[in-house]
């Protein structure tokens, strides 16, 4: 048995455990051991992630005991790319947190490995029912990093986001209770199985339960008319908080992804009208909020909020085709996305006051600063070369033939308004200010027109976080470099996810495929 597969849950959940028993006052060894953690992580992704590109579906028995009456965890080529995304996110966001991140607040690191512990776990399990408790894992620890720092903003997004996860929280336990009274089962291999053989009348109970289930992906991945809980929270986290977050509405397209193609059959499976019907409309909507919402934005933390929006929009819309191609793409473009939209919340966080503290002493634009913004935003419209616009062509290139009017002319409109977006923020943000600068009498200062006669320190961006947003955009220049390696790679996780009896045989021996 690979005991392996347990290493990304195990660590973060014992480093979690050890940082809460540590005292309050030992910041630094705190850090020292969640930066360990999270270090470690880094080569059992990797080794996964090799493994996994065999093509092997690796099955870990808790207690050894056999599925469908044991917990099983399951890993292949999707999952174990999203475990070496996270890993990515996660040492860029803790490089950047420093020590000010965490003296802002309690549990600042035993709150971020528990994090990782629940994206990690998602991205592993095997049957609906530990989906819930790793989605529970993730959400619960996201509450307090959420509210971390405190602060007039924080709370109120807190507030309206713990409220809409606890009910979608609830649906999906009734979902899930649905599921098992229906099929006696909750692992997904298994559960699959059964809902193929379900009798007539008892068909449209599971698709209820199946399209309840994916409207709480839909909220988590924040899908119109679910998404407005997220550019109001994601805008008023702290930026390395942000940044991981980047991933967390990531979970809910994966997991419809999972789901449709374990459980509900894929494209001539119970949900096939349902997705096609409904979930493409409602992504075409979110894309074009997206695009709206980046345009009416004052931030750049709230403009990249909105970008999340629209990816997500897009995401969907790909799920929805249910074909191998259309797979490939969403996995493409949600590596590409993920990484320059939390690069982006890592620049704001450079650039711009924190909400609530806008009192602090303003920061200078650098020509660094501008450099990484150019190609953060080159990569998150789609423009060319980078691997925003790979992973949009690919979109476009899958797009069924009856699709083709309304997603091309969704994806070209909703760009040209990102392109406005990015512009009319960068033109605020990185323009005017080093005009400012360069009005500036000595010592750094310049006067607060508000207030005559009071000088104020204009300060450099931290160099630390913009350190960390380059790792993340170098992410994005090196998928760009390797398209033709990653795209094979997505095309083959697609296919692996499309094919049931794969996972049958590796789930439950001796069931037939």
């Amino acid at each position: 048995m690979n005991h392996a597969v347990l290493l990304p849950i195990l660590i973060p959940m014992f480093a979690g455990a050890l940082l809460t028993a540590m005292p309050a006052q030992q910041l630094r060894a705190q850090r020292i051991v969640c930066a360990v953690a999270t270090l470690l992580l880094a080569p059992v992704a990797v080794h996964l992630l090799r493994q996994a590109a065999t093509g092997e579906i690796v099955v870990y028995a808790m207690g050894n005991w056999s599925a469908p009456f044991g917990i099983v965890l399951q890993l292949d080529r999707t999952g174990a790319m999203m475990l070496a995304l996270t890993v990515v996110l996660a040492v860029a966001a803790l490089a950047a947190a420093g020590e000010g991140t965490a003296r802002q607040g309690r549990h600042f690191h035993a709150l971020f490995q528990f994090q990782l512990m629940g994206l990690n776990g998602a991205f592993l399990a095997g049957d609906l029912f530990n989906l819930f408790v790793f989605f529970e894992i993730l959400l619960i620890a996201s509450y307090a990093l959420l509210v971390h720092g405190a602060g007039r903003a924080r709370i109120g997004a807190g507030l309206h986001y713990v409220i809409l996860n606890l009910v979608a929280s609830s649906f999906f336990l009734v979902a899930v209770g649905v599921l098992y009274g229906l099929s006696g089962t909750l692992n997904m291999a298994h559960l699959g199985l059964r809902l193929a053989g379900l009798p007539a009348q008892d068909q449209p109970l599971a698709v209820a339960a199946g399209a309840m289930l994916m409207l709480v992906f839909a909220l988590k991945a924040a899908l119109f008319p679910l998404y407005f809980w997220l550019p109001r929270a994601y805008a008023s986290a702290t930026g390395p908080v942000a940044a991981l977050f980047a991933i967390m509405t990531k979970v809910g397209i994966y997991a419809m992804l999972r789901c449709d193609a374990l459980i509900f059959g894929g494209p001539q499976g119970l949900l096939g009208p349902f997705l096609h019907d409904w979930v493409f409309l409602l992504a075409l909507i979110t894309l074009a909020v997206g695009a709206l919402g980046a345009v009416a934005a004052g931030t750049l933390r709230a403009m990249t909020s909105y970008l999340v929006v629209a990816s997500v929009g897009l995401l969907a819309a790909c799920v929805s085709m249910q074909t191998q191609a259309g797979w490939a793409a969403a996995m493409f473009y949600l590596l590409s996305t993920t990484l320059c939209t939390a690069a982006l919340f890592l620049l704001a966080d450079a650039l711009e006051p924190e909400p609530g503290r806008e009192d602090g002493a303003p920061v200078s634009a650098s020509r660094l600063a501008g450099l990484l913004y150019l190609v953060g935003v080159v990569a998150a419209v789609g423009l060319p070369p980078l691997s925003g616009f790979l992973g949009k062509a690919m979109v476009l290139r899958a797009t069924p033939p009856p699709w083709v009017p309304a997603l091309w002319s969704a994806v070209l409109v909703s760009g040209l308004l990102l392109l406005v977006a990015v512009s009319r923020t960068g033109t605020r943000l990185l323009w005017r200010l080093p005009h400012e600068a360069e009005h500036v009498p000595e010592g750094n200062e310049y006067l607060d027109e508000d207030h005559p006669g009071a000088a104020r320190v204009r300060v450099r961006p931290d160099a630390r976080k913009l350190a960390c947003c380059a790792l993340l955009l170098a992410g994005n220049i090196a998928l760009t470099a390797c398209a033709r390696p990653v795209s094979d790679y997505v095309a083959d996780a697609a296919a692996q996810l499309l094919d049931r009896a794969a996972y049958l045989r590796a789930v439950l021996p001796g069931q037939p495929g």
